[in-house]
């Protein structure tokens, strides 16, 4: 099964439907890249007029996190994966429609083949930028992603 954004749209319908109901939405993937946008509304604010700074983790992580599944599928291996860290800095106030990206996906192959290969867990930090409509950075999310070859 080829990982696609309406695939994983309804992945999040069913496995994740905080994010789902918040609005956020896989717009693109590909082997390096994932884009993952959500719209500042009603459901997903905080008192200060601007998106809840966890929807924005949300999304965040789902670029990171689609693009670590997508090459576990690839690898057609047992492999298990965990958020283990994350940080975030959250620059400017969230509104309108928020664009995430993630251009880390090159990263995974090679954590991936290295856990194979020695049959140790492996962490690689993947980074998600946040961008309103104007292109100005509203937020960045870093991800230590952990994954391990399962026996």
């Amino acid at each position: 099964m080829n990982v696609s954004p309406s695939k994983l749209n309804l992945f999040l319908f069913f496995n994740l439907p905080s994010a789902f109901w918040s609005g956020v939405r896989v717009k693109s993937i590909s082997e390096n890249k994932c884009v993952v946008t959500v719209k500042h509304r009603w459901f997903n604010k905080n008192p200060f007029n601007s998106m809840y700074f966890a929807v924005q983790a949300m999304a965040a992580e789902l670029t990171t996190g689609a693009l670590v599944m997508m090459k576990i599928r690839e690898s057609n291996r047992n492999i298990s994966m965990l958020v283990a860290n994350n940080k975030g800095n959250y620059s400017k106030k969230a509104t309108g429609r928020i664009t995430f990206t993630c251009n880390d996906g090159s990263l995974i192959s090679e954590a991936i083949q290295k856990a194979i290969d020695t049959g140790e867990g492996q962490t690689i930090w993947m980074k998600s930028i946040g961008v309103n409509q104007k292109g100005e950075q509203v937020s960045e999310l870093d991800f230590e992603w952990s994954i391990k070859l399962k026996v």
